[in-house]
């Protein structure tokens, strides 16, 4: 499965231009109504990423196999709108502390999910489920796997191309304003952007990761470390040749160090992995718990941003989605050859 990153630039285009976006996929295909009690397959909540829609040919089709390998499970995609299109563009603008309380209020209002889910998150969905679960958790998340994801959010912005001068220009713009009021309740990415160089401006704007780390110790809410510790199984997947977040250790809870008084910016930059980090230490939201209950499972993908072959993701939805109800059992996971889907 590969889920194509835009350029940087997009999110600087006028939203006028977004209504001119002809999405090719079909419209949301009903779900059929399935009980999730007992000795059936725990029902699934999967959510898009970037660029991505509800209903997108990929998507569809990731449901399809998720289906195939879970005989009569209950599969609901997670929208921002029911159009596609603006579906899509709230991928890129808005407010995600507002999209994740709309979000809690979608699932609390599928009958099928009443008695908690696993969850998928793609990209940056996968610190939206997180929010999710930390903040409200109603009904509960079981297992959860992040595909890519930012939790410890991005520290870069993509790289343009030397010849592309709007990307560049766009680029540094979006970087010298990311931390201004309006870049915090409206640019999506700007919301999960932590500058190692300019920290005490992040922790001061940004009311979204800050908030879900739990990264103001002035400010703690005990409710995400208890509703986080809650989930049965953490799966982090990070690629391995990930260059669209920077950096890649971020989707295991990794980030880069401040810079040194004295570093220069010839210095490599250093990498805090998860167990080194204060959100960690201090068990600020659960992770500590988690990890040391044996309850996180940090997972490779090889590839780049999304690149999602078969091979890596088919046995961890195996194993950690749509487990039956009240049972232990898993389903069978269909032999074949190497598959790679193409989402939007």
């Amino acid at each position: 499965m590969i889920i194509k990153s835009l350029p940087w630039t997009v999110l600087c285009l006028p939203l006028a231009l977004w209504s001119s976006v002809v999405l090719a996929s079909p419209l949301a295909r009903p779900t059929p109504k399935r009980p999730s009690g007992h000795g059936n397959p725990r029902p699934l909540v999967v959510w898009h990423g970037m660029g991505d829609t509800y209903n997108s040919p990929g998507m569809l089709e990731f449901i399809s196999l998720i289906e195939n390998i879970h005989k009569g499970i209950f599969v609901h995609s997670v929208y921002l709108d029911e159009n596609p299109k603006d579906d899509q563009r709230a991928c890129f603008w808005g407010d995600v502390n507002v999209q994740v309380a709309n979000v809690s209020q979608q699932l609390r209002d599928i009958p099928e999910l009443a008695g908690g889910f696993d969850a998928i998150g793609f990209s940056q969905a996968g610190q939206f489920l997180r929010a999710y679960v930390e903040r409200y958790n109603s009904p509960p998340v079981n297992n959860l796997i992040t595909f890519g994801s930012q939790h410890m959010g991005v520290s870069d912005l993509p790289l343009c191309r030397p010849w592309d001068i709007p990307c560049q220009l766009a680029r540094r713009a979006t970087k010298g304003g990311v931390y201004n009021e309006w870049a915090q309740t409206n640019l999506v990415q700007a919301q999960y952007f932590r500058d190692p160089n300019q920290l005490p401006a992040y922790f001061e704007h940004n009311h979204f990761l800050v908030s879900i780390n739990n990264e103001n110790s002035s400010t703690i809410n005990t409710t995400y470390a208890s509703n986080f510790a809650s989930l049965n199984k953490l799966v982090l997947v990070m690629f391995s040749l990930d260059e669209t977040v920077v950096p890649k250790e971020s989707s295991w809870f990794g980030s880069y160090a401040p810079p040194h008084p004295n570093g220069t910016i010839l210095d490599p930059k250093v990498i805090i992995p998860m167990r080194m980090q204060e959100v960690y230490k201090e068990d600020r939201i659960g992770l500590r718990t988690l990890d040391e209950r044996g309850d996180v499972l940090l997972e490779t993908c090889e590839g780049t941003h999304m690149q999602l072959k078969s091979g890596c993701w088919k046995p961890l939805v195996k194993r950690y989605a749509g487990g039956l109800v009240g049972g232990d059992s898993e389903g069978a996971l269909r032999d074949g050859e190497q598959q790679v889907l193409k989402f939007q």
